[in-house]
């Protein structure tokens, strides 16, 4: 991690309309230092230019970022992995799936994997849980992974986080317990500002839109954030806001999924960049933000964006939303008087954007 606060994005098109070289030249001409990398995209990338290679995708990525100044912080999302039932497909993940992803990430020159709260569906056919809430399981699965990290030469590490949607992880204070009790030092933290406000502040189903202790539990969460967080074992922080609805979501509002979770449907549809009040944005963002400053935390800063406005097929996608996500880390640093190192937003195109043939609009897909 950076002894400095770095900008970072890759939120600035959907995989499938919008080409991964166009967006990170975006995220380059627009002053962004690195961005996390979905999978999502590098598949995309690798279905549409190297018959299906991820490796040969992977080293294309590469030469692009460092042909643009841009740093890989992460890969993510390493999905619906620990607390599994079906211990078959854990042992799938780990003895085939990962090791997969050590070699992608050697190659995009990055040493951290990112892991979000599991938030399996129930099973479609049988209506039960396909995840156990049984914290020693849950540990346990995460310790696997983060030992077999420590044994790579160079090691690797994992960051957690917790989504307000997760089956059995979804608040902060619950992912920072379980990277305790993980207890190794190649796993950290992800703190976010809209999975922390979405669950403890936020409830999209209630016309209010706000939790019923909304206020009162925003300031005990952030006030035990501030007391208990270890900022060694914070790896990247995310700032974003989301957004008020005009109706609550529930089976009628369009958002709404049959079997999905309600602050998932939001998450997917109605994020904003922090501080975007006139598109509805109504979490306390500059609050949250504080005190994972008050930390004393240094290092990557990462505007992840979800929004149905992803998805608009026009070319000028990817440009605007990474001028929204540059004009809310102006506000960020300017509000919060935070030390802005980030560079210029202009760049020398070093090579030139691989000719994609973006894929037909998709509906989202169940990722983070």
């Amino acid at each position: 991690m950076p002894n400095r606060l770095g900008i970072a994005s890759m939120s600035l098109g959907r995989p499938g309309i919008h080409s991964l070289s166009g967006k990170l030249h975006q995220a380059a001409l627009h002053g962004y230092e690195g961005i996390e990398l979905f999978f999502d995209d590098l598949d995309h990338f690798a279905k549409t230019l190297f018959q299906g290679d991820h490796t040969a995708a992977a080293k294309q990525v590469r030469r692009l970022c460092d042909s643009l100044g841009l740093t890989i912080i992460c890969l993510q999302p390493f999905s619906f992995y620990e607390g599994l039932l079906d211990r078959e497909e854990s042992e799938r993940m780990v003895t085939e799936k990962l090791p997969r992803w050590f070699e992608l990430a050697r190659i995009l020159d990055t040493d951290l994997i990112q892991i979000p709260s599991n938030f399996l569906l129930a099973d479609p056919a049988t209506g039960k849980l396909r995840t156990t809430g049984d914290r020693s399981v849950i540990v346990a699965d995460l310790q696997r992974v983060a030992d077999l990290g420590l044994q790579q030469s160079p090691p690797f590490r994992f960051v957690y986080e917790a989504l307000c949607w997760g089956n059995h992880v979804d608040t902060w204070d619950a992912s920072w317990e379980v990277v305790q009790q993980v207890d190794r030092p190649n796993f950290g933290l992800c703190l976010d500002t809209f999975n922390l406000a979405g669950r403890v502040y936020a409830d999209p189903a209630h016309p209010s839109g706000k939790t019923p202790n909304a206020e009162a539990d925003l300031a005990a969460s952030l006030a035990k954030l501030r007391a208990c967080v270890d900022v060694k074992k914070v790896f990247y922080i995310q700032i974003v806001d989301g957004e008020r609805l005009s109706a609550p979501l529930d089976e009628s509002h369009p958002f709404h999924v049959p079997g999905q979770p309600t602050r998932m449907n939001w998450s997917r549809n109605a994020r904003l960049f922090a501080f975007e009040e006139d598109r509805g944005g109504y979490l306390p963002v500059q609050e949250v933000a504080q005190a994972f400053f008050d930390t004393g935390f240094e290092g990557w800063v990462s505007l992840e964006l979800f929004s149905r406005t992803l998805a608009d097929p026009h070319p000028d996608t990817p440009k605007q939303h990474a001028l929204r996500g540059l004009e809310s880390w102006k506000k960020l640093v300017t509000r919060l008087n935070l030390r802005d190192v980030s560079p210029s937003a202009s760049y020398t195109p070093l090579a030139s954007p691989a000719v994609e043939t973006p894929a037909p609009a998709s509906p989202l897909q169940h990722r983070l």
